[in-house]
């Protein structure tokens, strides 16, 4: 599955995923201790929702377009949208911020966000977008390398985002590979790995290899939005959290079964559970 950032801004898979990548931003700030945001593929940064690339596929219609402009969403969605609201101040739904815009955004003025992407013409433009913010630093390289070029940090506290495109067939396997490294290299990381589900089976393996990377704990959050099985293609998105802060899980039984009945396209459920747990 090819996963252009771009082609599927704002749809189900990104509201789940920014939603928790705010979450987990928010209960790490509860310390003073400064932190580190650590993103892989990191895209562009922000997006044009009425751009050719997201208005040929129209997913975020069926994602973040369903949040908008309401007035009743749990209040673990608040960061995400008022940060989405401050980028659409005249309150029509155009402009959509990508995990680094969220986190940089979001962090504290002692935290960094060190952010990383390969493609020769969204590295650039990423660059092009931070660099007037002296937190945030952009590498141009592979992002497989990131958790031994970047780990340990010097804030000994680190969020680490590994969410690559998906156009290998081995990109679950050194998406597993990459948290192993990052827990072998600093154990506290906060290494969360967002993945695609098409069908369950093709992701057996990929439990199995979650299980063994050496994670103190692992939680696995899983949002559907058709049944599991289903022949639609993307049928669902998750993250697999290593090291969740203390009241994530708390926070998620509250919010996706919410995020379940208002994203379900034809069949909305989740799923949350300890790979391994402490």
């Amino acid at each position: 599955m090819n996963y252009r950032h771009a082609f599927h801004a704002g749809n189900h898979a990104d509201v789940l995923k920014h939603i928790v990548l705010t979450r987990l931003i928010a209960l790490m700030s509860r310390k003073e201790q400064p932190f580190a945001y650590i993103d892989t593929h990191a895209g562009l940064g922000l997006y044009d929702l009425q751009g050719d690339q997201a208005t040929r596929t129209g997913e975020y219609l069926e994602g973040v377009a369903r949040l908008w402009g309401r007035d009743d969403v749990p209040a673990m969605a608040a960061d995400y949208l008022r940060v989405i609201k401050r980028l659409n101040a005249d309150g029509e739904l155009r402009y959509y911020p990508g995990s680094p815009e969220l986190a940089r955004r979001l962090m504290r003025q002692q935290d960094r966000a060190l952010l990383n992407e390969k493609h020769p013409e969204d590295g650039p433009l990423l660059k092009e977008n931070m660099k007037k913010d002296p937190r945030v630093v952009v590498h141009l390289g592979e992002g497989w390398h990131v958790p031994r070029a970047l780990l340990p940090v010097q804030e000994k506290r680190a969020i680490m985002l590994i969410d690559p495109p998906f156009e290998q067939a081995d990109e679950l396997k050194r998406c597993t590979n990459s948290m192993k490294e990052a827990i072998s290299r600093m154990r506290q990381t906060v290494a969360a790995i967002w993945y695609p589900i098409k069908d369950q089976r093709s992701l057996t393996r990929y439990y199995q290899d979650l299980t063994s990377t050496g994670a103190p704990k692992l939680l696995r959050v899983e949002l559907y939005v058709h049944h599991q099985d289903s022949p639609q293609g993307l049928n669902g998105s998750g993250l697999a959290i290593a090291n969740p802060p203390w009241g994530l899980e708390e926070e998620l039984k509250e919010l996706l079964p919410w995020l379940a009945k208002e994203l379900a396209q034809t069949d909305g459920s989740y799923r949350m559970d300890w790979l391994i747990a402490e």
